[in-house]
């Protein structure tokens, strides 16, 4: 199978979405809505259908009428996509079924009559929209049924797309590897990592090699360190019980973290293929100095939010929220410090962190410049000059902004901090695509780029076990350990300020 190039505008050829899940969550609040924008955008192809699978007893018109709540609720609601649903609407077919044969037989005919009425090409996309337990009875299944063909020229493709958690810990991802690959071969498989679709982190890679100016600068030379944040103002909701079994490494830090890390240190690949975007980022985790277990302590830092009053709402502890233990040590918050031996960024240390309950919803990449000497602005009433940052903001505000020192007017030498700033809406006059929208996309194109491959997974996992292994060994005394509302633990400050720098207020 060809290389695709990576951002290919190509139209999908026709195909067929499988939804497994589809009372769940997921397909009403992103899955359904995202494909009914393209539908509505003229994107998708022209013989195209959703078949939504669950053990719900619905029928096609129930299901569509359900899709259609989700989608008036969830998605876009211009003039253009309310009409475009009719259309969209006469695509959508639901089957009933659990784990058993028959369910995946009556699955096996709809598929077979929806590809004879439109004589189509066997094109098919499996989307497990399920708890991760049920991954492998789901694709042993799509096995037994003959579903899980191998892709061959003339006979029409066959892809599986599995959400995270890819795991819990690199032991359970290589079983989860395993058993995908009994089914499916690996460039058959699209492990979605919804971050990955958002538009700043696709324009990472474009900013970086696209811009002759700031590449020779993009080095242990002039970088002093990097921050990387992924901050939520809200708590963990109603996924306590989630919570509970995860925390904010395995939710946050495996996947999200790592891949915008790799996205902001790797090299530049030999081409814009998805193999070769990939292989990069795998050479940075490969290039990630290992935790050791005597060093957790001094590198990683856990929190807990704890009760508090923000103005006139009184807001639950971790521990209050339903689902979660009355005496749980599950962290809410992490920051971690990595440092990558390789020769662009040896001595530069990558600081990662994210919570639940900070003050504000925002994740971002900020490249700390180093700071220049104040030789020449001695006279100045400042202590030394404020280096340069570079902030790349994927959520909420997607945009990039450059803050840089300028002199005020007056007779006076002195030094102020402006910036530049750039947002996709300002400029664009539309805010860009829902992630999930580039990401079903891409699938239907054979483009893979953006989705994660299995070496990767378990590389991330590798580097991330050492501080779930210590965290759970030695339980904090500490709990709750910093209130909802603030900007973490107090040990975080620590962490980063050993080093002599400051976390970036966002």
């Amino acid at each position: 199978m060809a290389a695709i190039p990576s951002g290919t505008m190509g139209a999908p050829e026709a195909c067929t979405v499988v939804i497994f899940g589809a009372s769940g969550d997921l397909t009403k609040r992103k899955l359904v809505p995202a494909l009914h924008s393209l539908a509505a955008a003229g994107q998708l192809p022209r013989n195209f259908s959703v078949v939504g699978y669950a053990r719900s007893g619905l029928s096609n018109e129930e299901f569509r009428l359900r899709m259609r709540q989700a989608v008036s609720e969830y998605g876009s609601c211009t003039a253009g996509e309310r009409s475009a649903w009719e259309k969209f609407a006469q695509d959508l077919v639901y089957v009933r079924g659990g784990f058993e044969e028959e369910g995946y037989r009556r699955l096996k005919e709809t598929l077979a009559a929806i590809e004879g009425k439109s004589g189509s090409t066997k094109n098919r996309i499996f989307y497990l929209a399920t708890p991760p337990g049920l991954y492998a009875p789901i694709m042993r299944q799509i096995a037994a049924a003959g579903l899980a063909r191998k892709d061959q020229p003339g006979t029409g493709w066959t892809r599986v797309v599995i959400e995270k958690p890819f795991g819990k810990d690199l032991e359970t991802a290589r079983e989860l590897g395993r058993q995908v690959h009994e089914a499916f071969d690996e460039r058959q498989v699209y492990r979605i990592d919804h971050y990955l679709g958002k538009e700043t982190v696709q324009n990472i890679l474009v900013f970086r090699f696209a811009n002759a100016v700031f590449e020779p600068i993009w080095n242990r030379r002039y970088v002093d360190h990097v921050q990387i944040t992924a901050a939520e103002s809200m708590g963990v909701e109603h996924r306590g019980g989630y919570y509970e079994k995860a925390g904010v490494i395995r939710d946050m830090f495996q996947n999200h973290l790592l891949q915008l890390l790799c996205l902001t240190a790797m090299e530049p690949p030999i081409a814009f293929t998805a193999d070769a975007v990939r292989d990069e980022k795998v050479k940075v985790l490969r290039s990630v100095q290992p935790i050791s277990p005597e060093e957790v302590d001094q590198v990683a830092v856990r929190g807990q939010y704890g009760h508090e009053k923000l103005g006139d709402n009184e807001v639950k502890a971790y521990r209050e929220e339903d689902g979660v233990a009355p005496d749980s040590t599950r962290e809410t918050y992490a920051a971690v410090k990595l440092l990558i031996e390789n020769w662009r960024w040896e001595g530069v240390p990558f600081y990662l962190r994210s919570g639940k309950r900070l003050p504000k919803k925002i994740t971002e990449i900020a490249i700390h410049f180093k700071q220049p000497p104040l030789l020449l602005f001695k006279a100045c009433p400042i202590e030394k000059v404020s280096p340069n940052v570079l902030l790349l903001r994927i959520q909420p505000d997607e945009g990039i902004s450059l803050t840089f020192e300028v002199k005020p007017p007056g007779s006076e030498i002195c030094v102020n901090s402006l910036s530049l700033d750039f947002n996709y809406r300002g400029a664009f006059g539309a805010a860009p695509p829902e992630a999930y929208e580039t990401l079903l996309l891409d699938c239907m194109r054979g483009d893979s780029t953006l989705f994660t491959r299995h070496d990767w997974v378990e590389l991330a996992w590798f580097l991330m076990d050492p501080i779930l292994r210590c965290w759970e060994s030695k339980l904090p005394e500490d709990f709750p350990n910093y209130a909802a509302g603030s900007s973490g633990p107090r040990q975080a400050d620590a962490l980063i300020e050993s080093d002599r720098r400051r976390w970036r207020q966002s």
